[in-house]
């Protein structure tokens, strides 16, 4: 029964080639995107989950209570070792120090080779929380010992070619020398950490000062700790115990809004507050999309087999009266829908194995389709197969094995018998409002991105290149500005910590003379030379701009910061003594500027101040006329190669850097505009199979027009306003769902746009040209036709 259901099912598709390949391309687009969905989400969910322990290891993060909540993946430098020393609910704890790229020096044959790998220090337990294993040496004493290292088997094979790496030697950052104790094995794809260069931390002190074991007063985000709990220890007495920790070590105001928590492992990849690569929203979002995007092809799929009904009438009707039973005849149809679902899922697999390289190559991640190894998938495309089967053929299934026989072979079914359009207009209405949805969507984070590109910033960003810094020699700085303000095209030369935005941030305390303790806030620290503000364009309000000195300190306040300390005016404000970094350093107050955007437009700008810092700066800002960039660009590079021969140069332009900010959000635009096309050219096929069933309904009555005088224009504005009415249903449902879910995406940012009236009128008119635009073909065929052949038909 089985085999005859699937050879009659395979005939009919093949007499039916346009009615068959409409609904395998419809079916195989909607599926390819639930493919490559589900691999994304998989994959993000399955970040840093392999650990052995995974639900016992945690992170301790920074919450801060004050004017808001705001986050950090960064504690203080000596918590870990306090937890070890002096609590009981850990079984392990761990620093690890990030520092991202750094030069590494291998010297071989007498030739010193560089590289630049992503490097982190840290501390020997770190391998006993985290399944990274070693295939050399013991992970529990690898990094006990200052200087000492342990490598990816890839590292070690490029350092070291095929010899034994135990024992060799390395130069870190041109300054320290390490000895290889232990090779792991290489890092899992499905983890965030990609360091491939593990340095004792007994070493993080030297290579910073910043991370000694006394400093209680700052942290970083760069400094992490991870903690095994024991298997009867509950986060809620692990976070009371850090609260004593707090407590007792630190004593600063600034810092007693501070708590630190603890955040599972499993949480990490997916927690935008702590630095995640992606937030789950933006997974719902996306898998969301796929599922709807799936039920519109269904939907395609009803529209276009009911369209269908009437052609198959006088079928059905012999085998009815031959004996069929109408479960029979419903299994029949069921076989057809299923041979065509699994038509489309075995398209929709391999468009899938050819797109991923394209979304992991925008992603930047590994994505891979496992069918063999992974059985999620294998179930996922088994239950979508049947999904689909039952979604897309039960109704039209049914309406078929429902034919009368009588009625069927003597040609008079009526549109009762096949199901009237009220159905029909529900899910075509449906189909066009999910596209007006993703268009308005599209639109609306066009344009947020846009105003983050475009909107000013209050420094320049344009024409600035930002380099390295490696060494701090005042004798190099002073010889390398002078050899760049020589090159033609640069205009200004400013050496300092960071640019005026940037992802990372230095905060310190703030205190101003006569005032008994320290702010409750702290102050983001812009460490530059006096060229800083000229180089980027910042604004000052009053007073002038600071003296670069190593021996008196000055400071420039921002507007933020004047509104902070409750100072009324700018005037009031210059020459007051500000006392910084715990009291250590103390200087006049000698400007105030405009304020400028310290981070992306999600965050609102804080209280910020440049001053001298001598010994601090790790940037070289450059401002270049963008005109002579094909010269200028080479002639840096050979001066800065000559300055610091033993470092690799590298350089970047900071509207780049700032663009880096938004790379999420690019991200999810992208996706959203490939499946908001996706969605259109589906919901074009719906429309395809409503206005075919139209014309097959209408044919004699588009005649009996014709005959009667109608003109063309007419017999095409009875099909079209049909299509304009559901398509004006659909922008009404969307417009208020768009609203909210938009304006609710746009409540992340503190600066913003408005969500205007034009974007609904844009995509409302989008929206009614595709419609009119599909049924056309269709409806001006129907129109052309030969009255008298119509008539005859019938």
């Amino acid at each position: 029964m089985l085999t005859n259901y699937i050879k009659i099912a395979w005939r009919n598709l093949v007499r039916n080639k346009v009615y068959a390949s409409i609904n395998v391309l419809g079916l195989a687009l909607s599926l390819t995107c639930g493919i490559l969905i589900f691999t994304l989400v998989a994959y993000h969910y399955g970040v840093d989950r392999f650990h052995t322990n995974a639900d016992r290891i945690y992170r301790v993060v920074m919450e801060t209570n004050h004017e808001g909540i705001s986050h950090s993946s960064g504690v203080y430098s000596p918590l870990g070792r306090v937890i070890r020393d002096e609590q009981t609910f850990a079984e392990k704890t761990a620093r690890v120090l990030s520092i991202g790229e750094a030069v590494i020096g291998v010297t071989t044959a007498g030739k010193i080779d560089k590289y630049h790998p992503d490097v982190a220090f840290a501390e020997s337990d770190l391998f006993s929380i985290l399944d990274f294993p070693l295939l050399q040496g013991d992970a529990r004493t690898a990094l006990t010992a200052p200087n000492t290292a342990i490598l990816t088997e890839r590292m070690a094979q490029k350092f070291f070619g095929t010899a034994n790496p135990m024992g060799k030697t390395f130069r870190f950052d041109n300054r320290m020398d390490f000895t290889v104790t232990g090779v792991l094995r290489d890092l899992p794809a499905n983890t965030d950490r990609r360091e491939e260069i593990y340095l004792s931390f007994a070493n993080a002190k030297q290579f910073d000062d910043y991370f000694n074991e006394e400093n209680w007063g700052n942290y970083s985000a760069s400094l992490q700790v991870f903690t095994l709990l024991k298997p009867t220890t509950s986060v809620a007495t692990a976070e009371a115990a850090l609260a004593s920790v707090m407590k007792k070590y630190v004593t600063d105001a600034s810092n007693k809004h501070n708590v630190l928590k603890l955040q599972p492992i499993a949480d990490m990849h997916l927690n935008t507050d702590y630095s995640g690569r992606i937030d789950k929203t933006n997974l719902w979002v996306l898998s969301l999309i796929g599922f709807l995007l799936i039920v519109v092809a269904c939907v395609n799929f009803i529209n276009l087999a009911t369209a269908q009904a009437l052609k198959r009438a006088k079928e059905i009707g012999v085998r009815k009266v031959l004996g069929s039973r109408p479960a029979q005849l419903f299994w029949q149809f069921m076989a057809e829908t299923g041979l065509i679902s699994v038509l489309a899922t075995l398209l929709a697999l391999g468009v899938a194995g050819l797109a991923l390289p394209l979304l992991s190559q925008l992603l930047q991640i590994n994505l891979s389709l496992n069918l063999f190894s992974d059985f999620r998938l294998p179930l996922f495309l088994l239950l979508s197969t049947v999904l689909v089967t039952f979604l897309s053929g039960a109704y039209p299934g049914l309406v078929l094995a429902g034919f009368r026989p009588v009625l069927a072979l003597s040609g008079r079914l009526a549109q009762r018998h096949i199901g009237g359009f009220p159905l029909r207009r529900v899910l075509v209405v449906g189909q066009l409002a999910l596209s007006q949805l993703l268009i308005i969507g599209t639109i609306v984070i066009t344009n947020q991105m846009r105003y983050a590109r475009q909107a000013d910033m209050g420094f320049t960003k344009e024409g600035v290149v930002m380099l390295p810094l490696p060494v701090q020699d005042n004798a190099k700085m002073s010889t390398l500005k002078s050899q760049f303000l020589q090159l033609a095209g640069v205009e200004k030369v400013s050496f300092c910590y960071q640019a005026p935005a940037d992802l990372g941030i230095n905060a310190t305390t703030i205190r101003l003379a006569g005032r008994a303790e320290d702010e409750k806030f702290l102050i983001v620290t812009k460490d530059a030379d006096e060229a800083y503000i000229p180089t980027f364009g910042l604004t000052l309000l009053a007073g002038r701009n600071i003296v670069h000195s190593d021996t008196t300190n000055e400071y420039v306040l921002n507007e933020v910061a004047l509104k902070s300390l409750n100072l009324k005016s700018p005037q009031e404000a210059i020459g007051t003594i500000m006392y910084t970094s715990k009291g250590k350093r103390k200087g006049p107050i000698v400007g105030v500027m405009k304020d400028f955007h310290n981070g992306s437009f999600r965050q609102s700008i804080p209280p910020i101040c440049i001053r001298a810092n001598l010994g601090a700066y790790q940037a070289c800002a450059i401002r270049l006329n963008t005109s002579t960039l094909r010269t200028s660009l080479p002639a840096m590079e050979k001066i800065w190669t000559a300055t610091f021969p033993e470092f690799i140069y590298s350089y970047q332009f900071l509207d780049q850097r700032i663009a880096n900010f938004y790379a999420l959000d690019e991200l999810m635009l992208t996706l959203l505009g490939v499946f908001a096309l996706i969605a259109i050219f589906i919901g074009c096929l719906g429309l395809f199979g409503l206005v075919s069933f139209m014309v097959a309904q209408k044919t004699k009555e588009i005649g009996v027009r014709k005959v009667l005088g109608a003109s063309v224009p007419s017999i095409l504005w009875l099909f079209g306003q049909e299509f304009v009415r559901l398509t004006l249903v659909a922008i009404v449902i969307a417009s208020p769902i768009a609203w909210y879910a938009m304006n609710q995406w746009l409540q992340g940012f503190t600066y913003k746009i408005d969500i205007a009236w034009w974007m609904f009128a844009l995509s409302g008119l989008l929206a009614l040209g595709i419609a009119l635009l599909t049924v056309s073909f269709q409806s001006v065929k129907a129109a052309l036709m030969n009255p008298v052949k119509s008539l005859r038909s019938e």
